[in-house]
């Protein structure tokens, strides 16, 4: 049985552009790495040879997982999601109660977080204990570093 992958339409672009690069940019310069070190002579012994080997492995095996990736995507759109509680795709604006800051996070799944964007996981302590709450609720959550207590002050797409 198959399990599904939920990725926004955007992440899954973002996959079929590294695909695409990985299979008609790198794929032919690794080939070419290939075909040079085999003229080289003995290849028992050729460790340039070897190594491009390896290196084409490695980018094959890339190549496969992405396919697999984009085979098991399963588009989520923000317009399918209610704006009542927090789920995947909403952005939620959150007051920290220690330290009195407002702090404003977007859920999207484990593979287009980016907290440089304020992008977390649904599958990360924070996100995890954002889903299903609503406006106004207090939340406690545990981290490493302690544990962070938050106001929900806002739920939007």
């Amino acid at each position: 049985m198959t399990q599904h992958e939920y990725m926004t339409q955007e992440g899954l672009e973002k996959i079929k552009q590294e695909l695409h690069d990985y299979k008609f940019k790198q794929r032919p310069l690794i080939s070419q790495k290939v075909a040079a070190a085999r003229e080289h002579g003995d290849l028992k012994e050729n460790a340039e040879y070897h190594a491009a080997r390896e290196e084409l492995s490695l980018l094959e095996s890339k190549i496969k997982q992405l396919q697999d990736r984009i085979t098991r995507a399963r588009i989520i759109s923000a317009e399918e999601i209610p704006e009542d509680k927090v789920y995947i795709l909403t952005t939620v604006v959150l007051k920290d109660l220690d330290f009195n800051e407002i702090i404003e996070y977007k859920l999207v799944p484990p593979t287009e977080s980016d907290v440089n964007e304020n992008k977390i996981s649904v599958a990360s302590p924070i996100g995890k204990a954002l889903l299903g709450k609503s406006k106004g609720d207090t939340l406690t959550v545990q981290v490493p570093a302690g544990n962070l207590n938050y106001e929900i002050m806002e739920i939007k797409k």
